[in-house]
């Protein structure tokens, strides 16, 4: 989709400048490659490789990352930021106003791709400034590369405010990314203010979060599952908006994304307000003609009426697009956010090891088309997001139109009894339609079901009663349901309309039916985005990789600052009337001989009589007889547990462990 005006934030062919923004960004790729090797100098390589022999590089110039898809939970609102001050940059890509150039059709994909590596090596030293691991160079480059932006956008915006067309046009679409670039410009001064105090030792560098496998907020969420659960009042927005989770963090990816959605939203619809515009100006152009055509021919009369409704159409069709842009704005919008909630949720479900929620077939998907979902996903977020509010925009306006035709229209033209009696007869023909078939199920219920077989039953049995009468009921009734069948699968046709448009910006959910998903390119795509955030920033697994990983290096259990709470994990507080329960329970599974050997006595405190205690000796026997023919036991998590008789173990728990101290588990 091409908008007019749209080339003009960057393709200036009418507005007379001081810069050239095309030949800026072809420019700007000589110092962005200056500051990746600089950047890339103080990165260090794991791997020596054998120009290392030959070359004094002692393993620099290792890879730049521009930031982490994957898992990442640092700079995630700089980052958000970061792609704000590019966003204008990228609607550019979708409007295709990089290939102007006069190409064959072939070659405009490729024209395309090379434009957006263009766009992507241009604006690289934001992304990999943020995430170099020399704060002080980082900062330095990332400040002087994004004044010199910030310094020739200004003089662009200053010297052509108006675009190509339209009042402050430029203006309007460019100041969400100079007010990004600014934020850049302070952050980059506060890495620069805590690098050099650093460096002068006035402060100490701290480990950064991202170097531990497990995080604060990791920890913590794995903290709250061992607790016990406590239900709290929950207020009002809670139940009825939106109930926040103070442990669970979006990743950088998610958050990027929906600042940058807003932003394109942002452009797309002022440029869609400046088309529609200029369009509605023509179409009332158009009108007035063909109003001055009319009232000057000889033959007036017959069209004179058709001027007028043709008139009336554009004023009608202008402000139902007007009232139905704001609508379509807030249901975007409102997108944005539901899909953050939705990935919350379908998250914590995985985590907690529940996929009911996905269609089966997708329970288990496939790691390459996962990977290649994380290099998709944000790219298509924007692009479902934008036509989708395309799309609903469309809809709600002919929705308003049919309104208008329906029910206003007709009152201002003193019709308003023959609108009434229309509506009286299709509400009429609905109810009835309606009625007839809760009739059918009625009499169904009635006398073709058999009576409950239990006053207790909520439902009567599926048994039929009455065959008879119920053949006859179906033959009758078979020629009416073909008509009604017709009823319905339009219903069905308006209903899978509706929905299908509505939700068509959503990529979080199909819009297609159960066992077509694999159509939906889109939904594959969050799918396989889930389960590589699931397998990557799974808090349970992270807290037992970092366990592992902690004790194979031999280092104190527990010292980072977010694992505090673990270290009681490495000392149970546990009485030592359980641990020595725990042992003997372990001891006697593994030897059930023992247990005949065992002195049982009478104890008022665990309640065990006589008979209780002949009934143990007699279930240890039994249990000695029957695991002296079984296999020799296999050890499973640390507990010599046989690998078919679970009903032994519960035997064996219960013959020593009447009693439980929970304080201790």
């Amino acid at each position: 989709m091409s908008f007019p005006g749209l080339r003009s934030a960057g393709h200036n062919s009418t507005c007379a400048g001081y810069v050239n923004m095309d030949l800026f960004l072809h420019y700007s790729l000589i110092p962005s490659f200056v500051i990746m090797v600089v950047l890339s100098y103080f990165e260090k390589r794991v791997n020596r490789m054998k120009i290392d022999e030959k070359l004094p590089l002692h393993g620099r110039f290792g890879i730049v990352i521009p930031l982490d898809f994957a898992g990442a939970f640092n700079n995630r609102w700089t980052l958000g930021f970061a792609f704000g001050a590019i966003a204008n940059k990228i609607m550019f890509l979708f409007s295709e106003g990089f290939t102007s150039a006069e190409v064959p059709s072939w070659a405009k994909a490729a024209v395309l791709l090379l434009a957006g590596l263009e766009v992507g090596f241009s604006y690289y030293p934001f992304f990999a400034c943020l995430s170099s691991s020399s704060k002080m160079v980082g900062s330095i480059l990332g400040f002087l590369y994004t004044a010199c932006w910030f310094i020739i956008t200004m003089i662009h915006t200053v010297t052509c405010p108006h675009g190509q067309s339209g009042e402050y046009q430029e203006v309007v679409i460019i100041w969400p990314s100079l007010l990004c670039l600014v934020f850049l410009l302070g952050r980059f001064l506060h890495m620069f203010i805590k690098a050099m105090r650093v460096h002068l030792g006035l402060e100490e560098e701290g480990t950064p979060e991202e170097a531990s496998v497990l995080l604060r907020h990791q920890a913590d969420y794995v903290k709250r599952l061992m607790r016990k659960h406590t239900e709290h009042e929950k207020s009002w927005f809670q139940r009825k908006i939106y109930e926040w989770d103070p442990y669970f963090k979006f990743p950088s990816r998610m958050v990027f994304t929906s600042v940058l959605t807003l932003l394109c939203l942002y452009i797309f619809v002022v440029l869609e307000i400046r088309l529609y515009a200029y369009a509605f100006e023509k179409l009332k152009y158009l009108a007035t003609r063909f109003e001055d055509v009319v009232s000057t021919s000889n033959d007036s009369a017959a069209f004179e009426d058709s001027a007028v409704q043709f008139k009336r159409f554009t004023v009608i069709l202008q402000d139902g697009w007007f009232f139905s842009t704001f609508s379509a704005i807030i249901s975007s919008v409102t997108y944005v956010f539901h899909i953050l909630v939705c990935y919350r949720k379908h998250m914590k479900r995985l985590w907690a090891g529940t996929k009911n929620f996905l269609p089966e077939k997708y329970h288990k998907f496939s790691p390459e088309k996962s990977v290649a979902a994380i290099a998709t996903y944000s790219g298509w977020q924007i692009a479902y997001i934008l036509w989708g509010y395309q799309v609903t925009h469309v809809i709600q306006c002919l929705i308003g139109l049919a309104i208008m035709y329906i029910f206003v229209v007709p009152i201002t033209d003193n019709r308003a009894m023959e609108m009434l009696k229309g509506l009286g007869i299709s509400f009429l023909t609905v109810a009835l339609v309606i009625v007839l078939v809760i009739i059918q199920t009625t009499i169904a219920s009635v006398f073709f079901l058999q009576p409950k077989m239990s006053p207790e039953d909520k439902k009567k049995p599926l048994a039929l009663n009455n065959r008879k009468a119920f053949n006859n009921f179906n033959y009758f009734f078979f020629f009416y349901n073909v008509i009604l069948g017709l009823s319905a699968c339009l219903f069905r046709l308006f209903c899978s309309f509706f929905l299908g448009t509505w939700l068509i910006a959503r990529i979080d959910r199909t819009i297609l039916q159960k066992g077509y998903e694999g159509v939906d390119l889109g939904y594959k795509t969050w799918i396989g985005m889930l389960f590589v955030d699931h397998y990557h920033t799974n808090p349970v697994l992270l807290s037992f990789c970092h366990i592992m990983l902690t004790r194979r290096n031999g280092k104190a259990l527990y010292t980072a600052p977010q694992c505090k709470f673990f270290r009681t994990l490495a000392d149970p507080k546990s009485s030592s009337r359980a641990r020595t329960r725990w042992f003997l329970f372990y001891t006697l599974l593994k030897n059930p001989k023992l247990i005949m050997l065992r002195k049982f006595t009478e104890d008022s405190d665990s309640g065990l009589n006589s008979a209780a205690v002949q009934q143990r000796h007699l279930q240890a026997a039994v249990l000695t007889a029957e695991m002296n023919h079984k296999e020799r036991p296999v050890e499973a998590s640390g507990v010599l547990l046989s690998e078919d008789a679970p009903a032994e173990t519960s035997s064996v728990a219960w013959l020593i462990m009447p009693e439980v101290d929970d304080s201790a588990a």
